[in-house]
């Protein structure tokens, strides 16, 4: 049973805790799930980059992938090997490759011709063979919400079969590009499963028919995107993605790989707010709070489902449909519309659920307020530390205020 109230008061409000327990149960039963092959689970840094949380999988053995090389560094810093670190990413800086090249991570994953040709030309200025993968956009749809999906001709990630072949032959016919490895991702929050093994039986079939022309690929990298229960969604088990991916790749001596990040990380996460007070214009209540879209930016920008749950309050009492609402100053600052909750008073604490993936990380300083505290929870939630200290004025214009003019 996690305290809220107490780590509340602990380290105030708006304020991020972390499950570091779920999400190691959560690392096990991936890699358990596949344990019939080699592999590797490489967490997706950008669903939640804080140091401790990559420090935290990394101990349990996962490596990471990375789509900038900020990322990269986080990764590196928090003591990921460099050899468990993939750069991905469709727009990479001729300068990210190189420092890439130089910290000799696993691979570089390219999204076009373009870029593969940026590659080549990094590693022979350093006079280095870059390991790489491509990005192969299978066209399947993965029935999920447009923002995040990525597999279809219409999206702006990886190419398509014939593009990538020619790539693979590419790579193999130069001195600086040595192709390891295969990618695909086809979407997030994925609950079907059948799209994932269509997409998976095309790319090792592209995979043989590379074989035959004497390129060896190495790793198979199945990309993430492994649906979490926000709501009511109909989940993927990890055995049935596990013997999904394996039935396709009959005959293919390939390490798997994986970029899971929501699916490690969302649930273990909770957002905390007080009430501030309630407000009704006419016959709309609105319940106030002191965090904002600026922390948890989801509902305004997918219209997410985040559960609200109102501590305190006893299952007995009067409900009534309201909005919670942050104070930043736009008509977009909302957690949850129409949702039944019982009056609240100021002070009341509201835990907004599954915030551990793409809340913290997608929160920024707008309307000048600080990014706020962030912490782990670990032994059952006996023990609790702060990961990230909450940010103060003086950090917000730290890089500004040497540049005022003087008079």
């Amino acid at each position: 049973m996690i305290r809220f109230q107490a780590l509340a008061e602990k380290y105030d409000t708006p304020l991020y805790l972390y499950d570091f327990d779920y999400i190691t149960t959560r690392y096990n039963s991936l890699k358990e799930a596949f344990k019939a092959k080699k592999s590797l689970i490489c967490y997706a840094v950008k669903a939640n980059s804080n140091l401790s949380v990559i420090q935290h999988l990394g101990n349990l053995g996962a490596g990471c992938d990375c789509v900038s090389i900020g990322e990269v560094k986080r990764a590196l810093y928090a003591g990921v090997p460099h050899y468990k670190i993939i750069f991905s990413g469709v727009g990479k800086r001729d300068d990210e490759i190189r420092e890439a090249l130089q910290k000799d991570i696993l691979m570089i994953n390219v999204e076009s011709e373009a870029e593969l040709n940026r590659v080549e030309i990094q590693a022979a200025e350093l006079g280095k063979e870059a390991r790489i993968s491509i990005r192969v956009n299978p066209n399947i749809d993965p029935q999920t919400h447009p923002y995040i999906s990525t597999g279809l001709h219409e999206n702006k990630f990886g190419v398509d079969l014939d593009t990538a072949k020619r790539m693979y032959i590419f790579a193999r016919n130069s001195d600086f590009l040595d192709p390891v490895g295969i990618h695909f991702h086809i979407g997030s929050q994925l609950t079907q499963l059948e799209p994932i093994r269509e997409a998976s039986a095309i790319v090792a079939d592209l995979v043989r028919s590379l074989k035959v022309l004497d390129i060896d690929i190495r790793f198979f990298d199945i990309g993430g995107g492994l649906g979490i229960r926000y709501e009511n969604e109909t989940l993927i088990e990890p055995y049935d993605y596990a013997q999904a991916i394996l039935s396709t790749l009959t005959g293919l001596d390939v390490t798997i790989m994986m970029e899971p990040g929501r699916y490690l990380s969302a649930n273990s996460g909770y957002f905390l707010t007080r009430v501030l007070y309630e407000k009704v214009n006419g016959d709309k209540r609105f319940v106030i709070v002191d965090g904002g879209m600026n922390d948890l930016i989801r509902p305004s920008l997918y219209n997410a489902h985040h559960t609200i749950e109102l501590i305190g309050k006893g299952a007995d009492e009067e409900v009534s449909e309201c909005d919670v609402v942050g104070p930043v100053c736009e008509s977009g600052d909302f957690f949850a519309k129409n949702v039944s909750l019982p009056i609240t008073r100021e002070g009341d604490l509201i835990v907004i659920h599954s915030a551990g993936a793409y809340c913290s990380t997608m929160s920024s300083n707008y309307n000048t307020r600080g990014r706020v505290a962030e912490v782990a929870l670990e032994d059952d939630g006996k023990h609790d530390r702060l990961i990230r200290r909450r940010e103060t004025f003086e950090d917000m214009i730290a890089l500004e205020k040497a540049y005022l003019k003087k008079d």
